[in-house]
């Protein structure tokens, strides 16, 4: 398939769609997708002249990923559970599974000259029902415990962006300044311990709910009771559930602590990106 040719005038004071998945599988709901839905909406896109590009690379103004006259479009995973990354064992070597969001955005990539491995993952790495780094007991998705780090080197290691979101989806709201940065820490920690030395530049807010200090959704330390260690994290963005597509990283009022989202739910991103041509209101390189 050949990329659609650009026709679109230069407009870096557009918005930025910043797609937010949870689930992706069997059904349709609030929090979860059809792999075919999710296939489609990437179809969409990319016809529109969409193509991804990670938060990080919006922070940095970096769009050279995206071709002139095209748009970008943030594509982001949250919870980390195992229909978003699954392997499946095969004479004793793994390989993703085709079916998992990872899967099907490999295969989509291989035949749309363009779409690149640039999406991010917002990582869970504590919570229940398998969501803990996609999978942590074979009764969820059939994923062993010891694959969970290798799938987050797997990510950091070919273009995918890491990004915190809790020790298991705290609601921050309900808990004291020193458990929010104990959740949001760890789970720092976590990511380090897979990926020793990665740079995280965003968290997501769970249930899009902020802590009563708000700061410390960005930053803020905790010091580890064993070992008296303090573990500090920094982070440039954080990203709430809903609100729209974002502001440009060029518009003045644009605030990294405040990334606006498009939740995957009905036709809630088909009409976003209906409005953003319709107003032509979108960021185009």
């Amino acid at each position: 398939m050949e990329s659609p040719a650009p026709t679109r005038a230069p407009n870096k004071m557009g918005r930025i769609p910043v797609l937010e998945y949870h689930l992706i599988g069997d059904h349709d709901a609030l929090y979860s997708r059809t792999r075919e839905h999710f296939r489609a909406d990437l179809e969409d896109a990319y016809r529109r002249g969409y193509r991804p590009v990670t938060l990080a690379q919006v922070l940095d103004k970096n769009f050279s990923d995206v071709p002139v006259g095209m748009s970008p479009v943030v594509v982001v995973f949250d919870d980390a559970s195992p229909g978003q990354f699954s392997y499946i064992e095969k004479n004793g070597k793994l390989e993703i599974d085709p079916t998992s969001g990872v899967g099907i955005w490999l295969d989509f990539a291989r035949s749309h000259p363009g779409w690149k491995n640039r999406a991010v993952f917002c990582l869970l790495n504590g919570a229940a029902a398998g969501h803990n780094f996609f999978g942590d007991n074979v009764k969820f998705g059939g994923q062993k415990k010891e694959w969970r780090f290798p799938k987050v080197k797997w990510l950091a290691d070919n273009g995918f962006e890491l990004c915190d979101h809790t020790v298991w989806h705290a609601m921050l709201n309900k808990y004291s300044d020193a458990v929010v940065q104990e959740q949001i820490a760890r789970n720092a920690m976590a990511i380090d311990s897979a990926v020793p030395g990665y740079r995280i530049r965003s968290m997501a807010l769970p249930y899009g709910i902020w802590p009563k200090n708000r700061q410390l959704a960005w930053q803020g330390s905790w010091r580890d009771p064993k070992t008296g260690k303090v573990h500090s994290y920094h982070f440039e963005a954080v990203m709430e559930v809903a609100g729209g597509p974002t502001r440009s990283p060029y518009d003045p009022a644009f605030d990294p602590h405040h990334v606006t989202r498009v939740q995957a739910v009905g036709n809630d991103i088909r009409d976003e990106l209906d409005k953003l041509d319709r107003t032509n209101t979108r960021f185009v390189r």
